[in-house]
């Protein structure tokens, strides 16, 4: 199966910088899309970023401040989606959760991580 571990988070004060991390563990050639989402107090789900054969797409908010890239391991069991962040603003405070879209034989599946709080105060 596939499990979804993030890492990462916590306490930054503004305009300081944050990574997360996000390791997806199963066969990645069942993997496609894989990405960050966030969800503010009161606020519903949203998406971050995300990445798939090397293209990605990011929210308005975070464009030019969040890098996301994928790396694979050589065996294809594992693959690893980071998050960089910079310039954090207070808006960005939220629980932030790793996805990752299944596609082949997982298809019409989505797996998710257990999430990872960032606070942005100062």
């Amino acid at each position: 199966q596939v499990q979804v571990v993030e890492s990462g988070g916590g306490l930054v004060q503004p305009g300081g910088p944050l990574r997360l991390s996000c390791i997806v563990s199963g066969r990645m050639s069942n993997i496609g899309v894989m990405g960050w989402y966030r969800q503010a107090p009161g606020k519903e789900r949203e998406l971050v970023a995300r990445i798939t054969d090397g293209i990605t797409r990011y929210s308005d908010s975070v464009l030019g401040r969040f890098t996301i890239s994928r790396d694979i391991a050589s065996d294809g069991a594992k693959s690893v989606v980071s998050l960089e962040m910079r310039n954090l603003k207070p808006e960005d405070t939220a629980i932030y959760s790793c996805s990752a879209e299944g596609i082949k034989l997982l298809r019409g599946r989505n797996f998710w991580g257990q999430g990872t709080q960032i606070t942005v105060s100062s």
